[in-house]
């Protein structure tokens, strides 16, 4: 989470209003749609800062605001709309609450967007990016191979039925009765996958005759191999598709389905039925292949299926400014024209966040997080493991609440994931942990930066390990000050330091340890003696231990 120092805002509100900073009074209350717009507008312009409760005019006066009184819950909802992450800070400035959305900037060759209107700022007011704007965005990371017309290639070289296919789903998605009188033709025309009679590169992926497609893309392929086991040699199950991808799709997932164990669990009276292969989280990874591979690289995307993983490998590298650490919070399509087509038949709902399900639902269900570590240059390698590790955590999440569930984020997921497991927090997962705590997900203790924070009591009583909530949260408050007059009774005359001391509460950190012991020095219960370094706590000289 940013941080401003009041100097920087002090220099914010001298700043004239331009491309990296806008001002908005927003006293009482601001829209989230027209907060949505500015983020979009503000990132297309190379990112900055939107300021609440700030006069937009110089001299500006800071009036405050009472506008989005939980940043936590607004940052979730704009990555839910927007998906990307836009840090909320809140400060006070002269006795006044102000809020500071820190926009980043857009990546290259990918526009904002939202409710499908790419913004600029016009003065005070927004407008669309112009067709040319957009085009010269799109230019930055070069051609759509997907949208590129193929020589030769006609309307002739589209299989009926996958046309049929895609117009009943835009007409679905749309909600559209009026598109029920649009021919085929029109609707793929309006999706610009024809012209006139010529048809491109995404048309024939989505709607291509098999040999067609083997005529001018033979790379349009998915190959599935099902392995029992890690020998090397022929698969134990092997099949092509090299056809129209709305045709196949579906029995792409029932074969998977095919050797789809499920994994039961007991836990008091509810049991768990959970698949190995989560339906959804599949659907998207082979979408997110088929729709951001490297087209003009030769070769084919494979799945291969283990008895607890599958793996999925599709040809060339992460999209321009896409990484593993990344890949979450960004999305930048290789190929635009594919993927607007994708999303206009409803196959892609939230565009850009299969990554965001996966790792969603991989929580949820106790199952360790998609991972894309061998990943290089040439190829994205994504492996989705299978087994379920922690039926208890399912219980919790579920008495947390479906309305809980549907607000968290995916880093509030990430978060749970990481205390669940002991494992480091990121600043941006640290930023989630009042929210969390808010829901009673998590529970800390100390305070500043010397807090520790874990998974809640009530997960631990699901889990049946009472014992191992005692040991992550330490002992109470008074008990830990009774070990360190203990310690002390037992080193008297010479006393201890605070570095001995902190080794009696190994699980307080150095803060917590310095706190209890000012406690202690206020109740008249030790002194300190000595300066600096050379100083060393004790009991009072007519005291013992008691």
């Amino acid at each position: 989470m940013p941080t401003t120092t009041p100097e920087q805002f002090r220099h914010y509100l001298s700043e004239p209003e331009g491309t990296s900073l806008e001002f908005k009074t927003a006293q009482h209350r601001f829209d989230f749609d027209e907060i949505t717009d500015y983020c979009v507008a503000l990132a297309n312009e190379g990112g900055g800062i939107i300021i609440l409760g700030v006069t937009d005019r110089r001299p500006r006066t800071v009036t405050g605001t009472s506008a989005f009184d939980e940043p936590g819950r607004t940052e979730a909802g704009l990555h839910q709309r927007l998906h990307h992450r836009i840090p909320v800070e809140e400060l006070t400035s002269e006795g006044h609450r102000v809020l500071l959305f820190h926009v980043p900037s857009r990546l290259p060759g990918c526009a904002w967007q939202y409710r499908g209107r790419f913004l600029k700022r016009a003065g005070d007011a927004l407008t669309p990016l112009s067709d040319h704007e957009l085009r010269d965005i799109f230019a930055e990371t070069g051609p759509d191979f997907t949208a590129e017309w193929i020589p030769g290639a006609t309307t002739a070289d589209l299989d009926p039925s996958a046309i049929d296919e895609f117009r009943e789903r835009v007409i679905r998605k749309s909600v559209n009765v009026r598109l029920r009188t649009h021919t085929a033709g029109q609707i793929l025309n309006d999706s610009t996958l024809i012209d006139g009679n010529r048809i491109n590169y995404a048309a024939l992926i989505l709607l291509g005759r098999a040999e067609s497609i083997a005529r001018y893309l033979p790379q349009a392929e998915v190959v599935f191999e099902y392995r029992a086991s890690e020998a090397a040699g022929p698969a134990a199950d092997r099949e092509e598709y090299r056809e129209p991808f709305l045709l196949y799709h579906d029995r792409l997932w029932a074969k998977i389905s095919l050797r789809n164990d499920r994994q039961s669990y007991q836990q008091d009276f509810f049991r768990y039925d959970i698949p190995t292969f989560d339906e959804t989280s599949v659907r998207e990874a082979v979408l997110n292949a088929v729709c951001h591979r490297d087209y003009r690289a030769g070769g084919s995307v494979f799945i291969r299926q283990y008895a607890r993983r599958l793996e999925i490998v599709s040809p060339g590298g992460f999209p321009t400014g896409i990484t593993q650490e990344n890949i979450a919070d960004q999305q930048n399509p290789r190929n635009r024209r594919l993927a607007e087509a994708l999303n206009r038949c409803g196959f892609i709902e939230r565009s850009g966040q299969g990554v965001n399900l996966m790792i969603e639902n991989a929580v949820r269900q106790t199952k360790p997080l998609p991972d894309f570590s061998g990943s290089s240059a040439h190829e994205v390698r994504l492996t989705l493991a299978g087994t379920v590790q922690n039926p208890a955590f399912i219980r919790f999440l579920e008495r947390l609440g479906e309305e809980h569930l549907q607000n968290l984020s995916t880093l509030d997921f990430l978060a749970l994931d990481a205390l669940g497991r002991d494992a480091p927090l990121t600043p941006a997962m640290r930023e989630r942990l009042p929210r969390l705590m808010e829901i009673g997900a998590v529970e800390s203790q100390g305070r500043g930066r010397g807090a520790r924070h874990f998974l809640s009591r009530e997960l631990f009583a699901e889990m049946g390990s009472p014992g191992a909530y005692t040991r992550q949260r330490g002992l109470d408050h008074e008990t830990n000050k009774e070990l360190l007059l203990r310690h002390l009774d037992h080193n008297s005359p010479g006393g201890a330091p605070i570095s001995e001391l902190c080794q009696v509460l190994p699980a307080c950190s150095r803060k917590v340890v310095q706190s209890l012991l000012q406690e202690l020095r206020t109740e008249n219960r030790i002194q300190l003696r000595g300066s600096r370094r050379g100083s060393r706590w004790h009991l009072p000289e007519d005291a013992g231990f008691k």
